[in-house]
């Protein structure tokens, strides 16, 4: 798709009788502003993601600890309401334990 030089006079026309020729300096200018913020944060991005540093083998190893614990703690709440459960449901196959209530 090549543009030759009518189609060029066409779209500079076309934008001078849009904008007309005062508000073309600021359109423009605000247009510069706006590509230079954009190429300022993909640099930006790009520079985090070259930043980004793996998590060294203590911090790993204290987080695989506490994963650990965690662990040991919900299965130890989870065998407690296991046993709660069990109590409740012995408790209620006993004979006469809607007289109870």
């Amino acid at each position: 798709m090549n543009l030759g030089p009518l189609e060029i006079g066409l779209i500079i026309l076309a934008v001078l009788l849009l904008f007309g020729y005062k508000k073309l300096p600021d359109a423009s200018r605000s247009l510069g502003r706006s590509m230079r913020i954009f190429k300022g944060e993909m640099k930006g991005m790009k520079d985090d993601d070259a930043r980004a540093v793996p998590p060294s083998p203590a911090f790993r190893a204290a987080l695989q600890a506490a994963v650990a614990d965690l662990r040991a703690q919900l299965e130890a709440e989870a065998a407690a309401a296991e046993a709660r459960a069990a109590e409740l449901r012995a408790r209620a196959a006993q004979p006469g334990a809607a007289d109870a209530r």
